[in-house]
């Protein structure tokens, strides 16, 4: 599943449903098939989503996997994407959206 967040003030943004679940609950919405972010509530979503993202800068980083870890016999990389980099994009729509009084909606 998909989340599409469309917003008069900026190009639709699209996320895989983790990571759109993730940045709803931060906001303190609840994920589903469609919602609004009113302008009104722009500022407060912004705070939270930056109070968020520097939080989970101050956790220590995890420890380095050991030869022969899991993902690394799969194939994959060890390194992950930050919660900075996620929510980047949706930050920048919020912010974009808030200065031109616009909500934010989305659907599945």
């Amino acid at each position: 599943m998909l989340y599409k967040f469309k917003s008069k003030a900026a190009a639709d943004l699209i996320m895989l449903e983790p990571q759109g679940r993730q940045i709803l609950e931060i906001i303190g919405k609840t994920p589903g098939g469609s919602g609004i972010v009113t302008a009104a509530q722009i500022p407060g979503a912004i705070a939270a989503l930056e109070a968020a993202v520097k939080a989970s800068e101050a956790q220590p980083p995890a420890p380095e996997g050991k030869e022969g870890d899991e993902d690394e016999e799969q194939g994959g990389r060890a390194d992950t994407v930050k919660l900075r980099q996620r929510a980047a994009p949706f930050i920048e729509m919020l912010r974009k959206s808030a200065a031109e009084q616009a909500d934010v909606v989305w659907g599945v």
